[in-house]
């Protein structure tokens, strides 16, 4: 293979679609926009939403609920997730970054650690926020945590 004789793959090079150009090229007359009206002519944009006078969705469907602005999304992390993730990498010190690592949350995702399960090892947890009962039976087992 040399650079003389290069092609590219067959079907992949399609030729411009020329309308507008007379009756010969198949493309002539009204250019494949159909005849007459609004969107035949040049500088039609419809509105959002609009669908032609018939009354649009976002007004057909009523409202409802409530989107708090000022919440605070976390990813929940239960202890017997901790646990054995500790049991797996021997681990005595688990952060945030051990659990992206593990692939137990993601990049930007912040972490609540949960009550569910049970901790045998004394663990140093650091997190974004703990439940009362997580916080209680990581301290029972001789822990400690860390808020972040």
């Amino acid at each position: 293979m040399e650079l003389h004789n290069l092609k590219p793959a067959p079907g992949s090079n399609k030729s411009n679609k020329r309308v507008g150009r007379g009756t010969g090229s198949g493309y002539g007359g009204t250019s494949t926009r159909g005849h007459k009206g609004a969107k035949s002519r040049s500088g039609y944009s419809h509105k959002v939403g609009f669908e032609g006078g018939q009354m649009p969705l976002q007004r057909r469907v009523p409202k409802f609920g409530f989107q708090n602005i000022n919440r605070v999304e976390y990813k929940a992390i239960n202890l017997e997730a901790l646990e054995a993730l500790a049991a797996a990498k021997n681990l005595t010190k688990i952060t945030v970054a051990d659990l992206r690592d593990a692939g137990l949350v993601s990049k930007k995702a912040l972490v609540k650690v949960l009550g569910n399960g049970a901790v045998t090892r004394a663990l140093e947890v650091e997190a974004n926020a703990f439940s009362k009962k997580a916080e209680e039976a990581i301290k029972a087992a001789g822990g400690s945590v860390t808020t972040k």
